[in-house]
């Protein structure tokens, strides 16, 4: 009985402590306004990695890092889902 107690209290703070997580995440640094959109296509060579907003943010977007900085995409733009289908492609043939 002690050990399912303990064990119950351990998996509600793990719980809590990942969902505090996720908030101290969702800060106004990682959203974009809908001035900030990218609306020209990026080249593939430029992008060095991209990160999906976190639900929280009142546009979906996704941040894509460039050497230069960061841009924000919509993430349903055609270019970028064949951005995301050819680098699909090229992790599961490696």
């Amino acid at each position: 009985m002690k050990i399912s107690l303990a064990l119950l209290i351990l998996l509600l703070a793990a719980a809590w402590t990942g969902s505090q997580g996720i908030s101290f995440r969702s800060s106004r640094a990682t959203c974009c306004s809908k001035e900030k959109f990218s609306r020209r296509k990026i080249p593939e060579v430029k992008i060095q990695s991209h990160l999906y907003t976190a639900p929280s943010c009142t546009h979906r977007a996704v941040l894509v890092k460039l050497q230069k900085g960061t841009v924000c995409v919509d993430p349903q733009e055609r270019w970028f889902q064949e951005y995301l289908r050819k680098k699909k492609l090229n992790s599961t043939s490696t």
